[in-house]
């Protein structure tokens, strides 16, 4: 026996941290006197074992030196390696041969650890995690893994009997990566990772870079191969490129996959990726959504968190299909012109023992001080900005899914306790940066460098901030110093809005500031107004029952006025799912949405209108064209709180406007006189109290003419029946285009 007892028993127990060092063919200086080579092999069910010399055929019985299958030859005069084969006979008879996976270089190279450890690896997804390759002219699995306080790192599954003393992996260098390659296609086998730790502790995590999983409770990685999908949205991403979507229609539908629509007859079962692709966008582009927004398909354990708490960052979650079959989702979609953003959530991640929590045996993703590595709100960990090798984690997770599924943009989900260190803290739970303050610059450094990554390596994409205070500057350009987001939810006039029309119509008058504030901040980001699935839920009710009223047809027009008034405000939209038809109950996310209402005019009235706005929005491209333009705002009425009446213009550049009037109590009112800039005609395109949407019909009967009579500060007025509970829009007709 050549090797020596301290290094077979590290085989044995399975505690060698440098398998490479000993396994596989190596020079030795001599032996007795003779020189030669010596070849190991470390077998799992193996009784009798042969390598085989590649070139000249020959061959070299190996010694069986342990009974758990550690086998050793030592072959004299031969001076150099040589590539061979092994020829193994199991313990049952059976016999199979194989390349020796301990006699294949590394995957990585020194530059690719370097740029990782140093947190610039933007496409290290393609290296760490398990991929089907062709290595020194082989085709196998290679596997790799960011653990640099294991004392050994084994690769364990279906292929190995999940015994961890069989694939021990090998650390580079100082980066604290280990790898392994095997000369074998494992495509479909489940793998985990079993990590010997400083305590000499075992654990067994998951891959975190893994591209698919298997279901709960196992939640093993899945190797699988992400390429040979053909895409068919070639047009659609060159289209993104160069299209400015800042002055374009965004009208986003948020939707939950698991919940939107089950098969009843299926006991329940959520669509798959296949079927969702074929009736979701058909549904979408119905209704004239320009994107869908999917609440979190990364792979989440737990159902109950919506998605939100996240152990498998570069992978859609397998309860809809395979990686492939999301591609054909997000395909499918592209082809069909809608885009598709996903929910991203680089702030926190569960504490469940088989993912990134304490991963080698220490807080590695996550702060070790719990003033600053736990969420406060949810029981969750706090990402660890500092470290390279996280952000660079939470990079690639970023960028993978723009590249690998053409995703079109991120919306980055609970940014306000990325920025700051005493989100929902108390004094004393926290600590200060390093001037004292309570802003978490690692993080913010983090965001920065990813969106200025995305933009420059996806451009047409679009990156959404969920951020909820008055920081400012999320969506500057970071050459300006701004945190470099293109859009940010509108959480404030969200608020104001839904609290004012909760409220009686006879209460109204005394908070009609709640609808006038916004426009004092309204072009300080670039805002995207939304209805989200955080507001019906938890007992918040549905936003059919935020509504007063005595009756669904009296919540319906408040709702439908509501809907106006989003619309026609400057902005990007974005409504969950359910509230386009004003769903009663409040959103579950284990059921379906309630789409039997739909039979019902209070709630297909809802429906209707909802494609009339986005149809509107689609049809009059100055509206988009100036969402981030003060000058496309004016105040027409802002002050008439008596009567809860609003007006206001929105201009084009060109010369178009569209007067938009909200009579928010239940009262006709005629003769309702306002200034306007151009005299002449006045078409009446939208009356959220029109029959067709289930309302009592109230108008104009088409349209208006201007009188000569001033008001407004203007020269010239509309006199207005203003429909009860209504928001209606005018857009001015030229005189040439009056028929």
């Amino acid at each position: 026996m050549i090797i020596s007892r301290d290094e077979l028993a590290s085989f044995v127990d399975a505690k060698n941290s440098a398998p490479h060092d000993l396994l596989g063919i190596h020079d030795v200086m001599e032996i007795n006197g003779i020189r030669g080579v010596v070849i190991r092999a470390y077998l799992q069910n193996a009784k009798n074992c042969t390598a085989i010399d590649l070139a000249s055929g020959r061959s070299q019985e190996l010694e069986k030196i342990h009974e758990t299958g550690f086998f050793e030859a030592f072959i004299e005069h031969i001076q150099n390696s040589f590539r061979y084969k092994l020829k193994i006979t199991t313990d049952e008879g059976g016999s199979y041969e194989c390349l020796d996976p301990y006699t294949f270089p590394p995957i990585l190279s020194d530059f690719d650890a370097h740029l990782f450890n140093e947190g610039n690896h933007h496409r290290i997804y393609e290296k760490l995690g398990a991929h089907v390759i062709t290595h020194e002219g082989v085709v196998g699995t290679s596997f790799a893994l960011w653990a640099p306080n294991a004392k050994r790192v084994s690769v364990v599954g279906d292929f190995n009997n999940w015994d961890g003393r069989y694939n021990p992996m090998r650390p580079i260098g100082l980066s604290g990566i280990w790898e392994i390659f095997l000369p074998s296609n494992l495509e479909n086998f489940r793998y985990k990772y079993e990590i010997l730790c400083q305590d000499n502790s075992m654990v067994l995590k998951t891959d975190p870079y893994g591209n698919f999983f298997e279901p709960p409770p196992n939640n093993a990685s899945i190797v699988t191969q992400l390429h040979g999908y053909k895409w068919n949205d070639g047009q659609w991403v060159r289209m993104r490129t160069s299209v400015d979507f800042k002055k374009n229609k965004i009208s986003i539908y948020e939707v939950h996959l698991d919940s939107w629509k089950r098969i009843l007859e299926e006991n329940h079962r959520p669509l798959t990726y296949r079927e969702m692709a074929i009736q979701l966008c058909s549904y979408v582009k119905s209704l004239g959504f320009s994107h869908i927004e999917l609440m979190p398909i990364t792979e989440h354990p737990y159902l109950g968190s919506w998605g939100y708490q996240v152990t498998g960052f570069f992978a859609p979650t397998c309860r809809y299909g395979n990686p492939k079959d999301f591609m054909f989702f997000v395909d499918h979609f592209h082809q069909n012109g809608i885009g598709v953003i996903m929910d991203w959530v680089p702030a926190h991640f569960p504490k469940d023992s088989f993912a990134l929590a304490n991963f080698d045996g220490t807080c590695l993703y996550e702060h070790s001080d719990p003033r600053q590595g736990i969420h406060q709100d949810w029981g969750t960990l706090v990402f660890n900005y500092e470290r390279h090798e996280v952000s660079n984690f939470l990079t690639g997770s970023a960028l993978f899914w723009l590249d690998i599924f053409h995703i079109d943009g991120l919306r980055v989900d609970a940014v306000a306790s990325m920025l700051y260190l005493d989100y929902s803290r108390n004094p004393g739970e926290w600590v200060p940066n390093k001037y004292g303050g309570h802003e978490n610059i690692p993080a913010i450094e983090f965001l920065r460098e990813t969106n200025n990554l995305i933009h420059s390596n996806f451009p047409g994409t679009i990156i959404i901030a969920e951020e909820s205070t008055s920081f400012g500057g999320v969506t500057r350009p970071t050459e300006f110093y701004g945190l470099g987001f293109d859009l940010k939810w509108n959480m404030g006039w969200m608020h104001d809005t839904i609290n004012y029309f909760s409220k009686d119509p006879i209460f109204r008058k005394h908070h009609h500031n709640q609808l006038t504030f916004g426009m004092l901040y309204q072009y300080s980001e670039n805002f995207i107004l939304t209805f989200s699935h955080d507001e019906v839920v938890h007992g918040k009710g549905s936003m059919i029952h935020k509504m007063p009223g005595y009756g669904m047809l009296e919540k319906a027009n408040h709702l439908r006025s509501l809907y106006g008034l989003m619309f026609a405000w400057p902005g990007k939209k974005c409504l969950f799912m359910g509230c386009e038809f004003g769903q009663s109950n409040e959103w579950n996310y284990c059921q379906s949405l309630d789409w039997h209402l739909l039979q019902y005019q209070d709630h297909n009235g809802i429906h209707a209108l909802l494609g009339s706005l986005n149809t509107i929005y689609g049809n009059y491209p100055f509206l988009a064209e100036s969402d981030f333009d003060c000058r496309g705002f004016e105040w027409l009425v802002v002050d008439d709180y008596t009567n809860s009446v609003f007006s206001f213009l929105r201009k084009g550049n060109t010369g178009e406007l569209m007067l938009v009037v909200c009579n928010l109590i239940p009262v006709t009112r005629t003769g309702y006189k306002i200034g306007v800039p151009k005299s002449g005609r006045w078409l009446e395109i939208l009356n959220t109290d029109s029959a067709i949407f289930g309302g009592s019909n109230v108008g104009n009967l088409g349209f208006v003419e201007t009188l000569a009579i001033g008001s407004h500060k203007y020269e010239q007025s509309v006199e207005l029946t203003l429909a009860p509970i209504s928001t209606m829009y005018f857009i001015f007709q030229p005189q040439g285009l009056i028929e």
